[in-house]
């Protein structure tokens, strides 16, 4: 019974993105700003990029510390409901933040360009924690008082980031208008949100077993995205014409 409503609410989410969801697996001419063609983003490189933002490396850790000596239904009401307020909030920003961008009439390259900075920046701040040091672990919760958290912190700050939202509402508005790149890429954007749903009901034992490995794979995979953000950073300045970028 408990996966129905989030199915339900994933369906719910599939539909309010085809008018204003993320990004496609490419981008041709867009209905903003002038005719300049933008770089090619394919889906391989949007997931990777929104993994980084939404996916579930980043709740593992805080899950298990919110959640410690709780029983496995609390668990897993809390993981319910996490998981449908960040699909709702996830729906809210790509519309509004779209309708927002698109009345100021921002050109294409430069919507690109903004989520090669973002996704830098959150990248580089990645690799550079491991070095710093974790945050500080959330507060335990208490079980029969405390489901209210999984609006927040638990689906927002932790799971929908900011920088996840600002990325959502850059790739709403560079996908919209063409349906079937709005339909990849929130099918994309639903299956990173099953991903997190399905670490949250089994954080304790991905901790426990591959800790490690998750924080090397974080690391190598911060490092990947800090690279891919410089790529379309560059793409995007040549394509404004402010100098070339050699192909290969």
């Amino acid at each position: 019974m408990g996966a129905r409503p989030i199915l339900a609410v994933f369906a719910v989410l599939l539909i309010l993105t085809s008018g204003g969801a993320l990004v496609a697996q490419s981008y041709a001419q867009g209905p903003i700003g002038a005719d300049v063609p933008a770089p090619e983003f394919e889906a391989r490189k949007i997931f990777f990029m929104l993994f980084l933002m939404l996916g579930p490396i980043k709740i593992l850790v805080p899950f298990v510390e919110m959640t410690r000596g709780t029983d496995p239904r609390f668990r897993r009401r809390l993981a319910r409901r996490a998981t449908l307020f960040s699909a709702a909030a996830l729906a809210v920003a790509g519309l509004l933040g779209r309708g927002m961008l698109e009345s100021f009439e921002i050109s294409l390259p430069v919507l690109s360009m903004t989520g090669g900075i973002i996704l830098f920046l959150v990248a580089l701040q990645t690799v550079l924690q491991q070095s710093t040091g974790a945050p500080a672990p959330p507060q335990r919760l208490d079980p029969v008082a405390d489901l209210g958290s999984a609006l927040t912190p638990l689906a927002f700050p932790i799971i929908v980031t900011p920088y996840g939202i600002a990325a959502v509402i850059v790739f709403a508005t560079l996908a919209a208008g063409r349906y079937e790149q709005e339909f990849t890429v929130g099918g994309i954007v639903l299956s990173i949100l099953i991903l997190d749903w399905l670490a949250m009901l089994f954080a304790e034992p991905i901790v426990r077993w591959t800790g490690t490995a998750l924080q090397i794979f974080a690391v190598v995979l911060g490092v990947t995205q800090a690279a891919l953000g410089l790529q379309v950073i560059l793409q995007n300045l040549s394509v404004i014409g402010i100098f070339a970028v050699g192909s290969g």
